[in-house]
């Protein structure tokens, strides 16, 4: 069984995806950014990205970074804050049950799983696996499935990519998911179909340009907006345009903020 603070952030981290009011988890990939974001007011909840994490380290996305690694990273995470952590696995590491076990051990309470498109009855198997996981291990893991019906099917009518995500989320959610994921540049028309499909609170968005603004998706009913990747590049562009201003003979921004 999981350790009872890990039991309770998993009771944090599902009501929060169940409130009305839309969560919003800016990505984090060590301690350091998880103590920056978490000590912003509004924050209830922090996420990993398993890109940023592994392009830390040196990897390239993909599972390439050693599991044992990842985790080492992650329960960094975990513990320069109080606040619920869910975290990005990939597609579990070839087992994706054990992964969310070993995860569970180090006090993560959710995790994104990609579904990698495998035939639907072994992506729905994975999930039911998932879940016994976690109904074993005592917690409320909140299980971002995710589907990669559109990352996957770039060159496929967008038509066909949501029919297939509803198809897939519905599966999910059946096998006792409590958030489908479906990465993608989503219009207003998608979401609301994809909300109308799985129901209020059980849709996850990644915000890349181009999506609606986060007071429409709460609108809607979406449950969770994350950035992946995005808040890494965000920090990587602030410390290139540094050196580009230093290349010009200046120095620091003045709005610097000393956070470490």
């Amino acid at each position: 069984m999981a350790d009872p603070k890990t039991v309770q952030k998993g009771s944090e981290l599902l009501r929060l995806h169940r409130d009305p009011s839309l969560l919003t988890v800016v990505n984090v990939w060590d301690a350091v950014s998880a103590k920056v974001v978490a000590a912003v007011e509004g924050t209830h909840a922090l996420a990993t990205a398993s890109h940023s994490i592994a392009a830390s380290y040196g990897y390239e996305d993909g599972e390439n970074i050693p599991l044992d690694l990842m985790l080492e990273a992650v329960k960094r995470v975990v513990d320069a804050t109080d606040l619920p952590v869910t975290a990005d696995l990939e597609g579990g590491y070839g087992n994706a049950a054990e992964t969310v076990r070993r995860a569970i051990g180090i006090g993560v309470v959710g995790a994104n799983i990609e579904d990698q498109m495998k035939p639907l009855p072994e992506a729905v198997a994975q999930v039911e696996a998932i879940m016994k996981v976690a109904d074993e291990e005592g917690v409320d893991f909140v299980l971002n499935a995710r589907t990669d019906a559109f990352h996957l099917g770039r060159d496929k009518d967008p038509a066909e990519n949501l029919a297939t995500a509803i198809e897939r989320g519905m599966a999910y959610l059946e096998a006792g998911a409590p958030v489908v994921f479906v990465p993608a540049r989503l219009t207003d028309e998608q979401v609301q179909e994809l909300v109308e499909a799985f129901g209020p609170q059980r849709l996850s968005v990644i915000h890349i340009p181009g999506l609606p603004p986060l007071a429409r998706l709460e609108e809607l009913g979406v449950a969770r907006v994350s950035w992946g990747p995005l808040s890494q590049n965000v920090a990587l562009t602030a410390l290139q345009e540094l050196v580009e201003e230093v290349q010009r003979g200046g120095s620091v921004p003045a709005n610097l903020r000393i956070l470490n």
